[in-house]
């Protein structure tokens, strides 16, 4: 049977237990909350400064010295331009769904003069398009021809729960190495262009490409999941002094009895 000082000592283990609960839950919630603020401002940022990438005039494209350096930080959706020759017989296939329906994105090759080459996302064909509407969908690998696009980073490993096949030919992401692979293609940029819309677009059932469907957007709900850390902070800090001020009330020491005349 434990003793009233007993029943005292484990009310105050406990109480204390609690106290440090609220602690750690306070600070960890508060913690992620103000994460979530510098994610923000990270990502206004960040979509500041793809948004003048993508408005800005266009420049020549990273040349091979300069491919190992490419990365999202710097280079996503740099508005570039190159001049080359389309290497026919080597165009690729990749599943999309775009604002004009489910199809492909045509994928490619341009030959640089320097030898070198880029693969370029010509844009958007429709399920029927076939091989033979390629002679009229790309130029002649004697022509010279300047594409202006954005540039976009390799997208290795396949599509959401599917990897691309390259011996069959499917493939469900822009994964520059797996394709140059596959078709044969050296001294390969480690990035691709999507082509933007030509001033007299073909409609997308003609057989040629429809380029300019180049999607810019990032979710941005940081200042959602912020409040919900800070809320939930704020919950637990209100709990915890409630708890302390009702403890308070049941722990205070009981009124001494009037002494006797």
């Amino acid at each position: 049977m434990t003793t009233p000082l007993q029943r005292s000592a484990q009310g105050r283990t406990l109480r204390w237990g609690w106290t440090l609960c609220a602690l750690v839950l306070f600070f960890g919630f508060f913690s992620l909350g103000t994460w979530q603020v510098q994610r923000r401002i990270w990502k206004l940022d960040l979509i500041e400064r793809v948004n003048q990438r993508v408005t800005a005039p266009a420049v020549e494209a990273p040349a091979s010295p300069d491919w190992s350096g490419v990365n999202a930080a710097n280079d996503e959706y740099r508005h570039v331009q190159l001049t080359g020759q389309f290497l026919s017989g080597h165009d690729v296939r990749v599943q999309a769904v775009t604002v004009l329906g489910s199809g492909y994105w045509l994928l490619s090759p341009l030959q640089l003069s320097n030898g070198n080459v880029v693969l370029i996302n010509r844009g958007f064909v429709p399920p029927q398009w076939l091989a033979a509407t390629k002679k009229t969908a790309a130029p002649s690998d004697e022509a010279t021809v300047t594409v202006t696009g954005l540039l976009r980073l390799t997208e290795p490993n396949g599509g959401f729960l599917r990897t691309n096949d390259p011996p069959a030919d499917r493939w469900f992401s822009r994964d520059v190495a797996a394709i140059a692979q596959a078709q044969g293609l050296r001294q390969v940029a480690p990035y691709f262009v999507d082509a933007e819309a030509a001033a007299a677009e073909a409609p997308a059932d003609s057989g040629a490409p429809v380029g300019g469907l180049t999607v810019i957007a990032f979710h941005n709900s940081h200042l959602v999941y912020a409040m919900t850390w800070y809320v939930l902070a704020l919950m637990v800090a209100g709990a915890a002094i409630r708890l302390a001020l009702h403890n308070g009330k049941h722990h205070e020491p009981p009124l001494s009895p009037p002494a006797a005349d």
